[in-house]
């Protein structure tokens, strides 16, 4: 995972207010290339050096990076953040957001591999 970019993607999709904006998806379009090109490499950024701000972006974009490569183990490190980040799993829903994710793990689990 290229953490340099990630970060340069976030920077720029916190200076873009309007939720609507062309930019935001943009922004999470590199969001989920970045996090999906090397999911073990995703998981050792998650563990080691994501910061609660970045956890709360990501949780903008995971449903789509686990839709695009299914990893359970993706989602078991994003679930135990959780613990790391109480405020913003609270903020965010990021709960809601997990539960989404382990639903498509679920129908990948039922219907067969992308």
């Amino acid at each position: 995972m290229d953490i340099d970019s990630f970060r340069e993607v976030i920077k720029k999709r916190e200076e873009t207010d309007n939720e609507w904006d062309y930019g935001i998806e943009q922004c999470w379009k590199k969001e989920i290339e970045i996090l999906s090109e090397d999911i073990p490499s995703t998981i050792e950024f998650l563990k080691n050096e994501c910061t609660a701000d970045e956890y709360s972006w990501i949780s903008e974009v995971i449903d789509d990076v686990v839709d695009k490569v299914p990893s359970k183990e993706l989602v078991q490190c994003y679930t135990e953040l959780m613990a790391k980040f109480p405020e913003e799993c609270q903020k965010y829903n990021i709960k809601g957001v997990i539960e989404i994710c382990e639903g498509i793990l679920k129908w990948e689990e039922e219907n067969g591999k992308k």
